[in-house]
């Protein structure tokens, strides 16, 4: 795990080109996007990318990590239409290439499965951008979550659903209780991911995911036993970090032909 403290400009920067190195060298790349706050600043330096620099995203596949259960096809809160609205419309992506589970299906359960089906036919994910929640959820993998878990219905926890608010006119009662969800065992199989954070308010979920036991009670810490993950958070993110000064240290150390 590699942690990296710097300016959220910076920090959106750097996921940017960990994408844009794998779509130059394999443009049919299978990409797995994260809607929520943390990934919009890289979306944004993505579609700069994409607009000024050329950078093309025709010949790639995407997979969102969750979406809310029952939410109306056309309603802007359900994720495929967020991620349409913050990223994919604004580029190049052919019709279908991105897709995230069916939180309308008749059968859930076999939605579930789909997904899961869809993945692997896909290749798998080969670079996963996610944030984390005030209590260390990833994807909506709330506390409790099976670490060995696949994608699933899962009912939110009322913090999950109060930080949520916001995007519901700050009325919790419009936030659903229900959502469909990769797995941690599904997130676990993407070949990179990058792990966005900024602000306090995430402090002691980067303390936990970095520097505390692996728990189900914290899930993100799931990701200490992944391969290749990047976790990139601004200084208020990484306040509670024992290890802060170490983790500056190997930044400013890094080769500069070392990406993420």
């Amino acid at each position: 795990m590699e942690v990296i403290i710097a300016k959220p400009d910076e920090l959106a920067r750097l996921a940017a080109c960990a994408y844009e190195q794998l779509l130059r060298r394999r443009p049919d790349a299978v990409l797995g996007l994260a809607t929520g706050s943390s990934p919009l600043a890289v979306y944004d330096e993505l579609v700069r990318r994409h607009t000024d620099e050329g950078l093309s995203f025709a010949q790639a596949r995407a997979f969102n990590l969750d979406e809310y259960v029952g939410l109306p096809a056309e309603h802007p809160q359900r994720y495929l239409n967020v991620i349409r609205h913050d990223f994919t419309d604004r580029v190049d992506f052919a019709p279908g290439a991105v897709q995230g589970p069916d939180g309308l299906a008749d059968d859930l359960a076999a939605a579930c499965t789909s997904y899961e089906d869809a993945i692997a036919a896909a290749g798998g994910v080969d670079l996963q951008i996610m944030g984390i929640g005030t209590d260390g959820h990833i994807a909506f993998n709330e506390p409790g979550s099976s670490l060995a878990s696949s994608t699933r219905i899962k009912t939110l926890t009322e913090q999950t659903r109060a930080d949520n608010a916001r995007f519901f006119g700050g009325d919790v009662d419009k936030v659903p209780q229900h959502c469909l969800t990769q797995g941690l065992a599904t997130v676990m199989r993407a070949r990179h991911i990058v792990l966005v954070a900024t602000g306090r308010s995430k402090a002691d979920a980067i303390h936990q995911l970095v520097e505390g036991p692996v728990s189900a009670m914290w899930p993100g810490t799931i990701l200490q036993h992944h391969p290749h993950v990047s976790v990139l958070v601004d200084t208020a993110a990484a306040s509670r970090l024992q290890l802060a000064d170490y983790f500056r240290s190997t930044y400013a150390a890094k080769p500069a032909w070392q990406g993420l």
